[in-house]
């Protein structure tokens, strides 16, 4: 059974197409704004997630995985785009850009499924990622560390 928090993190399910957008964009943000423990905050104190080969459960281990996520993939830029959404239900398409520690740079390519409860906390997340090498000058990411502007190219009109 899902922990419920005292507050709501709108827009609530059931979405449609303009609380799904909103809540992707929320999403997109609050991973730019790398902040592992305001991030967990997103997800109910139970989340289960699947990340490429990680199982996580709970907010602690959700907050955890990120530090050590952030903390090997830098100047890390994300864009995530609204796939599809049904009830309490969201599907994303995303893309994020990162370098290692020895400078080369990367593109990783992802799909997400992602369920609500009542709340708008996220309860459910899988996440299948692919990390294709690139050189700099392939980077199509470039606005500060942060919030992609609004005026920024999303993943459609980037051609990816």
């Amino acid at each position: 059974m899902t922990a419920h928090l005292s507050t709501s993190r709108p827009p609530l399910p059931p979405f449609d197409h303009d609380s799904a957008l909103i809540k992707v964009r929320a999403a997109e943000d609050g991973w730019n704004g790398r902040d592992p423990a305001k991030v967990a905050l997103a997800y109910t104190a139970d989340s289960r997630w699947r990340n490429r080969d990680e199982f996580l459960h709970g907010r602690q281990e959700i907050e955890a995985f990120l530090q050590r996520k952030w903390q090997r993939e830098h100047d890390y830029r994300l864009i995530k785009e609204l796939w599809a959404y049904t009830g309490n239900r969201i599907a994303v398409r995303f893309a994020y850009e990162w370098h290692d520690d020895a400078g080369q740079w990367y593109r990783s390519y992802g799909n997400e499924n992602w369920e609500f409860d009542a709340q708008g906390l996220m309860a459910v997340r899988h996440a299948s990622i692919n990390d294709l090498a690139i050189s700099e000058s392939a980077r199509l990411f470039h606005w500060p560390q942060g919030r992609r502007p609004d005026e920024h190219a999303g993943l459609t009109q980037l051609g990816l």
